[in-house]
């Protein structure tokens, strides 16, 4: 059997909000793959903010392991990019390709950041967003690559800001998402949104069809994820489910076939000991994943009986560690803070709203547990009530026990240094747009 492909399809900011998973964001493409393929209907990224979530999935590691406490083009970096996975499938003779957005280095183009990336060639999109990005990976399919190939085909697409609805995204007939009310603006909100959803599923049919044209699709692993939830109040940069909970499907070669759909819990970390096993790869001894293969042969109906997620600094510093099993989730703050840390979540009229009604003035708890069987959207804290002692004290020592297994960087003491020369802004602020202090000046 000869080696397989890799194509890497990766948006920004959609969660699970997308047609395979229930709801009413029309994703004919998506939705053909999955039905294609393998979709994983409990899978989560290992941090809710842009780079920590993808360092970690192409590292195989959390993301405060890699190195990855921040955002990439505020200055942050990993501690090694010797261990993105690009590198790893170099040594086993793969050409690799970059399409679009990344996230795990500065938005740069030079050679020297690709190089430092692993890759060994970048297509011409002209931008990020995804017609051009399509297009690009489109035409490069087409041209009969060599093989064994990884393709990473980043959109901008779900980010914001959104275009105005148009006539296919009604705001009168939209559900906003779950942690919102139902108002004229959450309804807008997400319509606009859901015409950037419809942007990538397009996308994604165009690469998909480029691999059907060219009888690459027999022998090649299609992963389409996201890097975490929505940019709505409450859902990105959050560790509820709205905010870790992320699309994940696979189709390809070995079992990712069949319409399959997983209920088994997944990391994003689990992806690149994956890959290793498909590969027959050996493992790199940094890898804190685990191969999701038996969930795949039907061998066990699961492979994580707990994952756990992380935020140290967004836009602004906001600590904060979570662990999830099937029945709870235990989110822990650090750093003593109890107010919303506004500049972290994006400018936006739900965010408007939530503002006009006094969430500035919320106050935040320092742990957080929830029972995701009789509350599965986490809005009943129940850490401080007694008759549930029991699995606090379980989770926050699962949550302890990771802290410690991983050297996290919050054991050391508080504040975690940013950078020298990254941009953090104020968390007594309100938007990530106003500006940030540079570290070090």
């Amino acid at each position: 059997m000869p080696p397989m492909n890799i194509i890497y399809i990766h948006s920004h900011d959609t969660g699970r909000y997308i047609q395979p998973y229930g709801h009413a964001v029309p994703a004919p493409n998506i939705q053909k793959l999955a039905e294609q393929g393998v979709l994983f209907r409990q899978a989560f990224c290992a941090g809710p903010t842009c780079s920590a979530s993808r360092a970690a999935l192409l590292t195989g590691q959390c993301a405060h392991s890699a190195g990855m406490i921040g955002l990439a083009h505020r200055g942050f970096s990993l501690k090694d990019y010797n261990q993105h996975i690009v590198h790893t499938l170099k040594k086993a003779g793969y050409h690799s390709v970059l399409c679009g957005m990344q996230h795990e280095i500065g938005f740069s183009r030079n050679p020297d950041a690709l190089a430092k990336l692993g890759y060994h060639e970048r297509l011409d999109a002209g931008d990020n967003m995804a017609a051009g990005v399509a297009g690009a990976a489109h035409q490069w399919l087409k041209k009969s690559p060599k093989q064994p190939f990884f393709l990473s085909v980043g959109f901008t697409e779900t980010h914001r800001d959104f275009p105005p609805a148009g006539p296919f995204e009604d705001e009168r007939y939209t559900l906003p998402p779950a942690p919102l009310p139902d108002t004229p603006e959450t309804r807008r909100d997400m319509a606009e949104f859901k015409i950037t959803a419809r942007r990538f599923d397009s996308a994604v049919g165009f690469v998909m069809g480029a691999l059907d044209d060219t009888g690459l699709a027999q022998n090649t692993l299609v992963i389409c994820t996201t890097d975490h939830g929505i940019a709505f109040p409450g859902m990105k940069c959050n560790l509820t489910d709205h905010g870790i909970g992320v699309m994940l499907i696979m189709r390809g070669p070995r079992g990712f076939a069949g319409g399959k759909v997983i209920d088994g819990m997944v990391s994003q970390i689990d992806v690149f000991p994956t890959i290793c096993e498909l590969l027959g790869l050996s493992r790199p001894a940094w890898l804190r994943g685990k191969s999701i293969m038996p969930l795949i042969t039907g061998q066990s109906q699961d492979v994580n009986d707990e994952i756990f997620s992380e935020v140290t600094y967004h836009a602004a510093y906001e600590p904060m560690r979570a662990v999830r099993t099937k029945r709870w989730k235990y989110i822990r703050r650090f750093g003593g803070r109890t107010a919303p840390v506004l500049p972290n979540c994006d400018d936006s009229l739900s965010k408007t709203l939530w503002m006009d009604n006094g969430w500035r003035n919320r106050q935040l708890p320092h742990e957080q547990l929830f029972d995701l069987v009789f509350d599965p959207n986490e809005t009943a804290n129940l850490a401080g009530d007694p008759a549930y002692s029991k699995p606090l004290a379980e989770m926050s020592k699962r949550l302890d026990d990771w802290m410690k297994r991983t050297d996290d960087p919050l054991l050391k003491g508080e504040p975690v240094p940013a950078p020298a020369g990254s941009q953090v802004n104020d968390p007594d602020g309100i938007s990530p747009r106003e500006p940030a202090k540079t570290i070090g000046e």
